[in-house]
């Protein structure tokens, strides 16, 4: 009888079960594999092509419930075959909300391992089921959403200081969204018909940032042909965000003080000044205490800045605005992708709700752009990046095996390899069969 097509995967630390479970299969002409341990397991699966999992849930070290996590979400497709000595309620649960799709207890017979064995691998075939979310509301404001209360602390601020021109200062990790805070207190005011200016103080050479902020004049320096107005004089009547403003060099930092002390500006080149009528927003990811205390930015611009504070919260500290987020993102690039409106499975949602987003929301909308592009119609855990996944935390080995132990472990790996042709293994080896015969001894 010829083989089957599926390949098996058997996990298990005992190394008797692991044998009588291959050979049960073998006589039931499926082709298998089989892992000691679940770091094995994974290098296995990342080489071959396996259609079932048949895991020990009892492991040493990291045990088989986190290679079930682990292979539904980096290989979801995958069926997961659960067996165990050590049957509870518990652990049945366990298993099964972890993707298992059958649980054996042992010991169990050739039929119930057959039936088992079918029984998961019909099932995976079945269709994926869409299901549906509770939708959360309302919650945008400007551009910015959030549910969350951090986020609501945000909103409240904004609302406040958005109808008058009180100095705002935005902390918040990269990523956070910091220019759309800055853009929502001046859109949503009463100054939202003037003119709203953004600029990256960390993108301009620091050479140029003063002459770029104030303008300056003609032959101020070596360019300077005409005379230019600056950032300030662009932003008259309404806003003027400055990102990064820690990057601001000292001697731009005293013309700024010197800005909003007296509501004027000076021209690089020039020894009159101009009455100006701008709200100031600046926003930076760094600490300025810090750099005040290693005298890198004045301490009395800080105060001068921070008239009005406003903390962005990491989206870490705000998981239950995630759903959201996908939500905008998932409308945004399926419609310019896709053409439609694309969702994304429980599943997906699940792991993007237990990552930590270290580049917190532009992180996220670059992950959701990815898995549209990747998915068909709907985003699947397969559709998103490793990382995402779950991840297994092996134990640091703190004990080092002996030269022998090496030999005897490459010895086994070998025969295995070789279906336990000696001559073949001796070849590979590079020692005579005598010499293998002596060590298999």
């Amino acid at each position: 009888m010829p083989l089957e097509q599926e390949n098996i995967l058997i996990v298990d630390d005992d190394v008797q079960i692991l044998e009588l479970i291959q050979r049960l299969l073998q006589s039931l002409n499926y082709h298998t594999y089989k892992a000691i341990s679940v770091k094995e397991a994974i290098a296995i699966l990342q080489d071959q092509s396996i259609d079932l999992l048949i895991t020990d849930l009892q492991m040493p070290g990291v045990d088989g419930l986190q290679l079930v996590k682990y292979v539904s979400e980096h290989f979801p497709e995958i069926p997961k075959l659960a067996v165990t000595g050590f049957p509870s309620i518990d652990g049945a649960l366990k298993a099964m909300k972890s993707g298992v799709m059958d649980y054996l207890i042992k010991p169990f017979t050739k039929e119930e391992l057959k039936n088992a064995v079918q029984k998961s691998l019909a099932l995976s075939q079945k269709p994926v089921q869409k299901t549906k979310r509770k939708s959360q509301g309302n919650t945008v404001y400007s551009e910015i959403i959030g549910q969350s209360e951090s986020m609501q602390n945000v909103l409240n601020v904004i609302d406040r200081v958005k109808d008058n021109k009180a100095t705002v200062f935005i902390k918040g990790e990269s990523g956070t969204g910091k220019e759309l805070v800055a853009r929502a207190i001046h859109y949503m005011g009463r100054f939202s018909a003037a003119p709203f200016v953004a600029v990256n103080c960390g993108a301009i050479p620091e050479s140029l940032l003063e002459a770029e902020l104030f303008g300056y004049t003609k032959g101020a320096f070596t360019g300077a042909n005409d005379n230019r107005s600056g950032f300030f004089q662009a932003a008259n009547n309404g806003t003027l965000f400055l990102d990064e403003i820690g990057n601001a060099s000292m001697a731009t930092q005293l013309s700024l003080l010197r800005v909003l002390q007296e509501k004027e500006i000076m021209r690089v080149g020039s020894q009159k000044t101009e009455k100006i009528d701008v709200r100031v927003i600046a926003a930076t990811n760094v600490d300025l205490r810090e750099l005040i205390k290693n005298g890198r930015f004045r301490e009395d611009l800080y105060y001068r800045l921070s008239v009005v504070q406003i903390e962005v919260p990491p989206l870490r500290d705000r998981k239950s605005d995630i759903p959201l987020l996908v939500d905008k993102f998932l409308f945004k690039y399926g419609v310019e992708y896709k053409d439609r409106i694309i969702k994304i499975s429980d599943e997906a949602l699940l792991a993007l709700e237990r990552y930590d987003w270290p580049g917190n929301i532009r992180e996220l909308e670059n992950s959701i752009q990815r898995a549209v592009i990747m998915c068909d119609k709907q985003v699947e855990i397969g559709n998103l990046p490793k990382h995402l996944k779950f991840q297994i935390d092996f134990p640091k080995q703190d004990t080092f095996l002996s030269l022998k132990e090496v030999e005897r472990l490459h010895i086994l790996k070998v025969l295995e390899a070789t279906k336990n042709n000696k001559s073949k293994a001796a070849e590979i080896l590079q020692i005579d069969r005598k010499t293998l015969r002596d060590k298999i001894k």
